[in-house]
């Protein structure tokens, strides 16, 4: 059959990485191996609320563990973000980094659009243009089945990134997040069921949850929502979740059949 089973992790990640990949594979421990297709994890899973900078040094150590992981449950694995130093740079890159069910890493996507916004939160300004530097081109990842197309969190606000990577090709669009509470309570639901149905593609969106150790709070209610813009499944605001989704590949190509919207389209998104 043409389906895939998704599963999409919420964290409520701090400070300390090893803490952080510790709790991912507790959340992840009763999955049998072979029978995940597709996991996704948050924007920051491996560190939020310390200096993105310092942590840059130990973004090895994880990618190997985001291999050994990949390979141990036997899926495509897509690592939310994590900083990568650019070089001859003071900044990093915010990468989704994609590894093959063999361990391989097969895609890098560095987030287009930084997050320079003021909220009405604790926090209150996000300047994420202080630590990283935006990537240059969009990404798309073949996973044998179908074809995803990379974003991460910030990224959801502009919706020609994903007419341009659906017009490459992309059945699924991922969306890692640390959404904050405030714009999450306003825009997240709307704006990622917008990008399904406006796209005809199933959207994997894993958000960061709660109030973090460094006080920042984070929406969650991460979701998996289908290209007719049905929510397949939803964790709470709150702590952190595992949901799962099986993804009907000849269902979307039988919306996109019955309602040919991207076929109608009258404006060529390109680069």
């Amino acid at each position: 059959m043409n389906r895939l089973v998704s599963a999409v992790v919420q964290l409520n990640s701090g400070a300390d990485f090893e803490s952080n990949l510790s709790i991912i594979d507790d959340a992840l421990n009763g999955y049998v191996p072979n029978t995940l297709d597709i996991v996704l994890l948050p924007e920051c899973f491996a560190m939020l609320g310390s200096s993105q900078v310092a942590f840059s040094a130990h973004s090895d150590e994880v990618m190997t563990w985001m291999s050994q992981t990949a390979k141990r449950l036997g899926c495509w694995l897509a690592g939310g973000s994590l900083p990568v130093s650019v070089h001859g740079s003071d900044k990093s890159y915010a990468s989704c980094r994609v590894y093959s069910p063999e361990g391989k890493e097969v895609a890098v996507y560095n987030k287009m659009h930084l997050f320079d916004v003021d909220v009405s939160d604790n926090k209150g300004r996000y300047r994420e243009s202080d630590d990283f530097e935006p990537g240059k081109e969009p990404v798309l990842v073949d996973i044998r089945k179908a074809r995803i197309g990379l974003s991460i969190c910030y990224d959801l606000r502009f919706p020609e990134l994903y007419r341009y990577l659906v017009n490459q090709g992309a059945s699924i669009l991922t969306v890692p997040s640390a959404f904050t509470k405030v714009t999450g309570k306003a825009h997240w639901e709307a704006l990622l069921r917008a990008r399904a149905i406006e796209n005809q593609c199933y959207v994997l969106a894993a958000n960061q949850a709660g109030t973090h150790p460094d006080g920042r709070q984070t929406y969650g209610r991460s979701m998996i929502i289908s290209p007719w813009g049905e929510i397949l499944a939803e964790a709470p605001e709150e702590g952190v979740a595992v949901i799962t989704a099986e993804l009907d590949l000849e269902r979307l190509a039988e919306i996109r059949q019955q309602m040919p919207c991207l076929s109608h389209q009258q404006f060529n998104i390109t680069r």
